[in-house]
């Protein structure tokens, strides 16, 4: 019988610091030198950070609003799967706007709503999409919102990235990863960072269900299980 592993993994960290920046080194830059706005007359410029799935999007957005609720400020987020109505926190300092490209009519609506209240207050903007505010498939009013700041593109990590981001969330998980699992997940699936981690996780899940050690031939058998071509 299989044993059922609890849920008693560590949750993901998501951090400046155990963010791999590769090519993105401006991206951070800018993000931790953003402060709250001097003053809440002031109109503060959004910055939109675009890139594939998987690039580290929601990860750097997560981190900044960490650093920010760390140093005692309100934080407001505002995603794709973030239901209606969208209120703004009591004191807000910082607005985050995650993948707006899949925003349906109604989150459309209440993001623009939520930039019309970021003008009038002086709060901070930082959004996220899979392609630049120019091509998003959002209203007309909001993709100039959007558009009007900075904009950055995450470029993909490279191979060697992958390699030690992979690593450093095995090393966090407290599990020992050989470099032919590392093989066989840059060689055998998309390199998309996302997924490569969520099947991290359910590779250490299994490996904890059957004792057994992180092998090429335990991460084959998990994915035969789920029904997929190992």
């Amino acid at each position: 019988m299989k044993q059922i592993p609890l849920a008693i993994g560590p949750e993901p960290v998501f951090t400046f610091d155990n963010f791999l920046p590769g090519a993105n080194e401006a991206v951070l830059a800018e993000l931790r030198s953003l402060r709250p706005g001097a003053s809440f007359a002031a109109t503060v410029p959004p910055i939109f950070v675009w890139g594939q799935s998987g690039s580290g999007k929601t990860h750097v957005l997560k981190a900044l609003a960490g650093s920010w609720q760390g140093a005692g400020l309100q934080v407001g987020w505002y995603g794709a799967d973030t239901p209606l109505p969208w209120d703004l926190p009591a004191q807000p300092s910082l607005l985050l706007l995650d993948d707006c490209e899949r925003f349906d009519a109604g989150q459309q609506h209440a993001a623009f709503a939520l930039f019309v209240e970021a003008a009038s207050d002086g709060l901070t903007i930082v959004a996220s999409g899979s392609a630049p505010p120019v091509d998003l498939p959002v209203r007309e009013d909001l993709r100039t919102r959007l558009g009007w700041g900075i904009t950055f593109e995450l470029q993909p990590l490279s191979e060697q990235d992958m390699r030690s981001a992979l690593r450093l969330e095995a090393g966090r998980r407290g599990i020992l990863v050989a470099d032919d699992v590392i093989d066989y997940l840059l060689t055998r699936f998309a390199r998309d960072l996302k997924h490569l981690m969520a099947l991290l996780t359910r590779l250490d899940e299994f490996a904890m269900s059957t004792k057994r050690a992180v092998t090429v031939p335990l991460l084959r058998q998990m994915l035969a299980d789920e029904g997929l071509n190992p």
